[in-house]
């Protein structure tokens, strides 16, 4: 009010100089452009007050949800059971990660699936921040109170209820294997909600275990829905997406066929390209339909986690390319659907004997990456090699390699029979990694990132098939959960020596830990809807 007056008094007495009437004049813009502006605010608030009568789950932006919100306090970690003949099966692990609780860094809860050979993987919400905004007719406002587990091998799905009690979630729906495949689908890997209340899973193959791409939709109660791709164009290969509906667009990504991965790894399985991935698909939200397939080559054999950046109006996003340890950076061209793709970073293999006495090249394996909600930051896993990367993505194409962490990994110098033949990045072999006198075994895999980005909480199974290939200790000792400190103002990152979750301790023998997820949400569940109300 007291700015309207100004203005007008300003308007209706003549100039006293010339230096005072220019900055009368600059006031009057400044304070007419305020006033605009808290007026535009005032009309979007209008109209969402009458799109929206209240909110769903998460937050209403990526960066509300890195300043607002809490600090985790529980870590819901898959657990798999790698002895086959234990009858509890895989399970879910309630973590307790808050600092002030007497049972700080231990596992309170376990939730057993009580079945045989699942392999458990990823899990997802029935709900997150994709369903946020709620319109003024709805009949009801969703929830985050169901966490969905599919299952690799068994191809089973469970659902359990995290809300009643969320440090001992309860198994409250179990989805047969028999239901995918009478679709024609199997070995379901991610979860991710859908704003109109269903739930969307990506799947890797056929009832026959052939690879097939494709996802499988059930609607808010579990019921199965069917598959979500229309059209006869389908991807070969199945395994990640993400979507970002601003632009009428999904992107997912490719692993290979469930007779091949369940078995282990064999480097001629990338012979046949129908059955392994190379591939990044990409689909028209709006009408389901596959329109663009970028093939990446060898360089990108097993393109794993995909991202889009979290503001749900960027277009572009990360690849992370597991055996040959390469990202590549894909962005949607201007005034085009179709998206470019380029190699960003390129992480050399070595060439390594392994106790056999001829060295083969050893890829980083990058099977995990995650991005800050800010979109600054980009962090990397190397199985493998061992190392953990945090890269600067303020010049997305030109990722800054800024600070790195080793977690074990396959070189580590006390391997009586490992021998480096070429490192094009090392001089030295890294030392092995302890934490409270436990020796690291295996190397870092699945992240998961604090919302406000100053802990990265990191798993060490890949997949107990491949752990039981790559990293035999790591099945015989037990997994871990360990966590990284994350400078956020300069970058930079640092082992916490005095957070350490051990898997070899279990009441069921050494268990292996995988995707970790906290109760409200986090970077890699979430999806934000861009809102122009």
């Amino acid at each position: 009010m007291y700015i309207c007056m100004y203005i007008r008094s300003a308007r209706s007495k003549p100039a006293d100089s010339k230096h005072m009437y220019i900055f009368k004049q600059m006031l009057i813009r400044v304070c007419s452009s305020a006033l605009l502006f808290f007026d535009q605010q005032q009309r979007a608030k209008n109209r969402m007050s009458e799109k929206a009568c209240c909110h769903g789950p998460g937050y209403a932006t990526p960066l509300d949800a890195m300043r607002s919100g809490p600090r985790e306090k529980l870590l819901y970690t898959v657990t798999i059971q790698p002895n086959l003949d234990e009858p509890h099966g895989d399970y879910l692990s309630t973590i307790d990660v808050d600092p002030d609780s007497p049972t700080y860094c231990q596992i309170i809860h376990r939730t057993f699936s009580n079945r045989k050979g699942n392999e458990l993987h990823h899990s997802g919400w029935n709900a997150c921040s994709s369903c946020y905004y709620v319109d003024k007719n709805a009949k009801s406002v969703p929830k985050r109170n169901r966490l969905i587990l599919p299952s690799l091998n068994s191809d089973f799905i469970y659902v359990l209820d995290v809300a009643t009690d969320p440090r001992k979630p309860e198994i409250i729906k179990t989805i047969d294997g028999d239901v995918l495949k009478s679709h024609n689908v199997t070995a379901p890997h991610t979860t991710h909600c859908l704003a109109n209340g269903n739930i969307m899973i990506s799947v890797m193959g056929d009832a026959q275990g052939y690879a097939k791409g494709d996802f499988i939709l059930f609607d808010s109660d579990f019921n199965c829905v069917g598959t979500w791709t229309k059209g006869d164009r389908k991807a070969l290969c199945g395994y990640d997406f993400w979507y970002q509906p601003y632009y009428d667009v999904m992107v997912s990504s490719e692993w290979g066929a469930p007779n091949k991965f369940r078995r282990g790894w064999k480097e001629e399985d990338l012979d046949d390209k129908t059955q392994y991935g190379f591939r990044l698909n990409f689909y028209k939200w709006s009408t389901q339909t596959l329109y663009q397939t970028v093939d990446l080559g060898l360089e990108g054999a097993a393109p794993l986690e995909v991202r889009f950046m979290h503001d749900p109006k960027r277009p572009d996003g990360y690849v992370g390319c597991g055996l040959n340890a390469k990202v590549f950076y894909f962005k949607k061209r201007t005034n085009s659907d179709e998206f470019d793709v380029k190699k960003v970073i390129d992480i050399p293999n070595k060439l390594v004997d392994t106790g056999s006495g001829t060295a083969s090249e050893m890829g980083g394996m990058i099977s995990d990456i995650i991005i800050s909600l800010d979109d600054r930051f980009l962090y990397v896993n190397c199985w493998r090699h061992g190392d953990l990367r945090q890269y600067d993505i303020t010049k997305p194409d030109e990722p800054k390699l800024i600070s790195r962490v080793w977690l074990g990994g396959a070189i580590c110098s006390d391997l009586p029979n490992v021998i480096v033949k070429e490192d094009k990045e090392l001089t030295e072999r890294p030392p092995p990694r302890y934490i409270k006198g436990r020796r690291l075994e295996g190397g870092p895999q699945m992240m998961q990132l604090s919302l406000d980005g100053k802990r990265l909480y990191v798993s060490s199974s890949l997949y107990s098939p491949w752990d039981k290939q790559f990293y035999p200790s790591m099945v015989s000792a037990g997994g871990h959960v360990c966590l990284i400190d994350i400078d956020v103002v300069n970058g930079g990152m640092t082992l916490n020596e005095d957070f350490f979750v051990d898997f070899g301790k279990e009441p069921y023998g050494p268990s292996l830990p995988h995707e970790m997820r906290y109760p409200g949400g986090d970077c890699t569940s979430d999806i934000w809807l861009a809102n122009d109300s």
